[in-house]
């Protein structure tokens, strides 16, 4: 199945503007261009948006909630971790996600700003994805949270950091997590699968991008077999929350979604996978503009939903 054509119409405008070697661009300008590249989006209506500041000794991390309408309290929520390979990304670039996520999955959804590399790298955003979480379960109350019922959910970089929050969830056995979605999920590889080669040029992201990404966001290559820098290489995954695992046909990360889906599995861990055949990575942030970006997404946190009840 070919590409989705309003995503090759998308992809077609991109790859004939003049493109900066990844050599001379720096993060804080990656972060510009992104910022200006104006993804068409539909901002869904919820009852309440409003930014805090979550404070921890020698930073702050910001943090936006997303209230449901015509949902009573004590609320289901999700923690949610954006993408953009731990170098890019923010609370406004999966704005419209977390809205749609907050409707659909009649929940209330905290979307987590945590520190960029590579002022600051490896391990600071999983330090910020654990506390983050952890510190919102302590205070469930104030949100009008139910404790029992609190799920995370993140795409490509913050799959990975969902996927990461919830091992060392298990590991300090708290806090409770009933769910987790994870969107095109970056969660490391032992050898490099086809899909890397498949899908290196052509789909927005490319190899050359993760290289530069994994460059900006590690100290050393060893990093990268540390699990929680790639969630693969933690071998015993039993007794982590059910997960939904959606990817890409043409992603670069299409496979090691799947090889993590297959891990849980192995483990017993319930799992619901899915691939979408005409998609790339990064779908959740067609959701304004692609039906069938729009249509996956939703899927996915129906799996979510179902967690709740």
């Amino acid at each position: 199945m070919p590409v989705n054509p309003r995503i090759q119409s998308f992809l077609d405008n991109l790859n004939e503007m003049p493109q900066i070697p990844l050599d001379k661009i720096s993060p804080q300008a990656y972060r510009s261009k992104e910022a200006s590249m104006n993804l068409p989006q539909k901002t869904e209506p919820v009852k309440k948006v409003h930014n805090l500041d979550i404070k921890f000794e020698g930073r702050d991390i910001p943090i936006r909630v997303y209230v449901p309408e015509g949902v009573e309290a004590p609320y289901p929520a999700v923690v949610f971790y954006h993408g953009g390979g731990w170098v890019i990304g923010s609370l406004d670039t999966h704005d419209a996600v977390c809205r749609l996520l907050s409707n659909k999955g009649d929940c209330l959804v905290i979307s987590v700003d945590y520190r960029l590399a590579p002022e600051n790298k490896f391990p600071a955003a999983v330090n910020d994805a654990y506390d983050s979480l952890s510190w919102i379960a302590e205070h469930a109350d104030d949100f009008q949270i139910d404790p029992d019922r609190i799920a995370v959910a993140g795409d490509s970089a913050g799959g990975n950091l969902a996927a990461v929050a919830c091992i060392i969830a298990k590991e300090k056995k708290t806090p409770k997590i009933s769910h987790q979605l994870l969107l095109y999920p970056s969660t490391g590889y032992k050898e490099e699968p086809p899909s890397i080669k498949e899908n290196g040029e052509g789909y927005m992201l490319t190899a050359e991008l993760m290289a530069w990404f994994r460059e900006h966001y590690f100290n050393n290559e060893e990093e990268m077999r540390n699990p929680y820098a790639s969630p693969i290489f933690y071998d015993d995954v039993s007794g982590l929350p059910p997960a939904t695992i959606l990817t890409a046909q043409y992603d670069p990360l299409r496979d090691v979604g799947k090889a993590y889906a297959e891990h849980l599995k192995a483990d017993g861990v319930p799992v619901y996978y899915k691939n979408y055949e005409d998609l790339i990575h990064g779908f959740a942030n067609f959701v304004g503009f692609v039906p069938e970006a729009k249509e996956a997404v939703e899927e996915g946190i129906r799996h979510l939903k179902k967690s709740f009840e």
